[in-house]
């Protein structure tokens, strides 16, 4: 189903609950728990010191004990005791049933009421207000992935993903191989692209998300190689949590929404 989330039966509106906006990253872990507005930004680690895990590496969860035992940790002192919250979460594009599988086995620490799942670029073009019904390419530049996205009607038609990320650079891996990578990703969609979509949304320019886009030397490079305007979104690390977080109150405030029953 190509919606603005995963979303299943009824559900009446709830409008006081508890709500968790949540973008599960390689590097960071990004949530905000409503009614707050404070988004929590922190490492995705199981615990700190020399003993640390990293559950979720490049775009997978890797440890879905260990990945529960975190949000619990980060997230299950700041939820009312009892509530069972509605919780909207970001899926990498190219994730597929076993990412969201898996996800929702980790965040059934948080007992959730309800879960729904957005994929990352869609959330991006949400915090950035984008105009939906024209074709947008949103590229997500994260710490160990890196995604570009075509969006028609707000719906996923093509996605491309590369295990590079602004984290692996050093003096081995200098900034162009993301911009690389990124132009290879874009020329790849373009080739195959059987319709004027992608032409229409790189003319349009690409939206920038992720750590990456506060990145001059990259967004300047790409600017220069895409031959079309990149226009990085307003705190672009935290875009994706926050466009989460613009959906899940709409899902709250909407009787008639749809969703997994828990």
């Amino acid at each position: 189903m190509n919606t603005a989330v995963d979303l299943h039966r009824s559900w009446p509106s709830c409008r006081q609950c508890t709500g968790i906006a949540l973008d599960l990253g390689s590097a960071r872990t990004r949530a905000r728990v409503s009614p707050r507005r404070t988004i929590l930004d922190v490492p995705t680690v199981t615990s700190a010191g020399p003993g640390a895990t990293y559950p979720v590496q490049r775009g997978t969860i890797v440890d879905v004990p260990a990945t529960a035992r975190m949000l619990d940790r980060l997230l299950g002192h700041r939820l009312p005791r009892f509530s069972r919250p509605l919780l909207i979460l970001t899926t990498p594009v190219l994730g597929g049933v076993a990412y969201r599988a898996q996800a929702r086995s980790a965040v059934e620490v948080l007992r959730p009421r309800t879960v729904l799942t957005v994929h990352t670029a869609r959330a991006v073009a949400v915090a950035a207000e984008a105009d939906l019904t024209r074709p947008l390419l949103v590229v997500d530049l994260g710490a160990h992935l890196t995604e570009v996205t075509l969006l028609a009607n707000g719906a996923v038609t093509d996605a491309r993903c590369t295990a590079l990320g602004t984290g692996d650079l050093d003096g081995l891996t200098p900034p162009a191989r993301i911009t690389d990578a990124v132009v290879a990703m874009v020329t790849g969609m373009l080739d195959q692209d059987h319709t004027s979509q992608t032409l229409d949304a790189l003319r349009r320019g690409a939206l920038l998300a992720g750590g990456g886009a506060l990145r001059p030397d990259i967004t300047y490079a790409l600017t220069g190689r895409l031959h079309a305007p990149v226009r990085p979104v307003p705190a672009p690390h935290t875009a994706a949590v926050r466009g989460a977080a613009t959906l899940l109150h709409t899902a709250r405030h909407h009787p008639s929404t749809s969703a997994h029953q828990h």
